[in-house]
């Protein structure tokens, strides 16, 4: 009896370690849900002495609803730099540096994340000094107009720049109606006009910067009881808010868009085409299935990129992006290419290999040959804490939990060659694409 029953737990162990394993985030991590409505997800690590912390506010352009008010979420990205009575700028920074700390934030469509990396006994530290800034930020008129006129100088000198221009137009193509419409940066428009909006920055802070937006990753060398209680000290007095952003849906594309930018200056010409596309799901295959569309179709290794690319040496730049989103985006093709004469046969060349996934089924063993390649660079990806945490701020945006990733990828392993045909058939429609050209003047 003993056998049997030692067997049978044997048997159990071993089936749930398989289980274990054949997830794509495979570390025991905690998440654990404060009263307030903040998140707090722990993941211990392997890699010694050294705790990854991301703050992800889930905020970003997506959330900048009134006109003439765009480009705020980038903007506190700058002003949460900028300390409190008890961490002002000096200190703030002092403290990290003591601390041997490297530190950064990033803004995104539908995200901020603020990202620090430091030695395990400065951990305390570090969440006490963020809690005391995400609660307690203050920043007078005259420092808000400074900062706002550094984002108009930042704004400026990516403009020197083709790929945001082309960013620019495309969206402001695709969309009509959703915040979308507008990159991270804002319009141009809205940028100037910011040092003027100093009550509205407070407002949005109020509104955003509260903790039910809030998910705090604790990656690396920490214990989870002890990261709870820390976090619990310094950040379970932060008030919830009450406010949710009545973000626009955008209608149908009924037509095809197309766009042309004129470089005032001499550069290889360019060639962008988008397919309106479907928001981030971990419950249908869709968002899974053009992840694989776009390796299938335009990745080093696909037929498409070995004639332009390698062969007829037509484009020096080809690749495909299907953004995780919120709410519907794109999925964009772009092409660089060397001579403007071949744009339109670059073009059709592009379109044909799309339409090749409506009318033909892929190879059962190509399809599988993708999915491990996503798989396993994924995976490997997660190297260290910091990569751990940075990868986790990407999902935690879009659903707050880890399991999203495990979900996701159990969907990319069902994925049929008959599934391609019909979400390619669903999408690439004539009606639904956008395209922008950028030719520059002559030499």
């Amino acid at each position: 009896m003993r056998t049997t029953v030692a067997l049978l737990l044997f048997c159990v162990l071993a089936a749930t370690a398989a289980a274990q394993q054949q997830k794509i985030f495979p570390y025991d991590y905690e998440q654990h849900d404060f009263s307030n409505g903040m998140r707090l997800i722990t993941v211990p690590t392997d890699f010694p002495n050294v705790v990854a912390l991301y703050i992800v506010v889930q905020t970003g352009s997506r959330n900048e609803i009134e006109p003439g008010k765009t480009g705020f979420a980038h903007f506190f990205e700058h002003m949460m730099f900028r300390g409190t009575k008890e961490f002002p700028p000096d200190k703030y920074n002092s403290v990290l540096k003591e601390a041997g700390a490297s530190f950064n934030a990033f803004t995104s469509d539908d995200l901020t994340a603020y990202h620090t990396t430091f030695s395990k006994p400065d951990l305390e530290t570090i969440l006490r000094m963020e809690a005391d800034r995400f609660q307690n930020l203050e920043y007078a008129e005259g420092v808000f107009k400074t900062e706002a006129l550094a984002v108009l100088g930042e704004y400026n000198k990516n403009s020197a720049s083709p790929m945001m221009k082309i960013s620019e137009t495309l969206r402001g193509l695709a969309f009509t109606t959703h915040t979308y419409k507008h990159t991270t940066m804002g319009f141009l428009e809205d940028i100037k006009d910011m040092p003027n909006q100093y009550d509205y920055s407070r407002k949005f802070f109020d509104r955003y910067y509260r903790p039910e937006y809030t998910t705090l990753i604790v990656a690396g060398d920490v214990d989870k009881a002890a990261a709870k209680k820390l976090v619990e000290k310094y950040w379970g007095p932060w008030k919830r808010g009450s406010y949710t952003a009545p973000v626009p849906a955008e209608p149908p594309q009924k037509e095809a868009q197309k766009g042309h930018i004129d470089w005032p200056t001499p550069t290889l010409p360019w060639l962008v085409l988008a397919f309106r596309a479907p928001a981030y799901s971990d419950t249908t295959k869709e968002t899974a299935t053009l992840d694989l569309i776009t390796f299938l179709g335009f990745s080093e290794n696909s037929p498409l990129y070995r004639k332009l690319v390698l062969e007829e040496q037509k484009v020096d730049v080809l690749r495909a992006t299907y953004q995780d989103h919120i709410d519907p985006y794109l999925l964009t093709v772009m092409t660089r290419v060397k001579k403007q004469e071949d744009m339109d046969s670059v073009r059709e060349q592009i379109l044909s290999a799309l339409a090749g996934f409506k009318d033909n089924l892929v190879k059962e063993e190509e399809l599988d040959k993708v999915k491990r390649h996503i798989r396993y660079s994924f995976a490997l990806a997660m190297d260290n804490s910091e990569a751990i945490a940075s990868t986790l701020a990407h999902y935690v945006a879009l659903r707050r939990t880890p399991e999203t990733m495990n979900r996701v990828f159990e969907l990319y392993s069902q994925i049929t060659p008959e599934d391609v045909r019909a979400v390619a058939r669903k999408y690439f429609l004539e009606s639904g694409r956008t395209t922008v050209t950028l030719t520059g003047a002559s030499k």
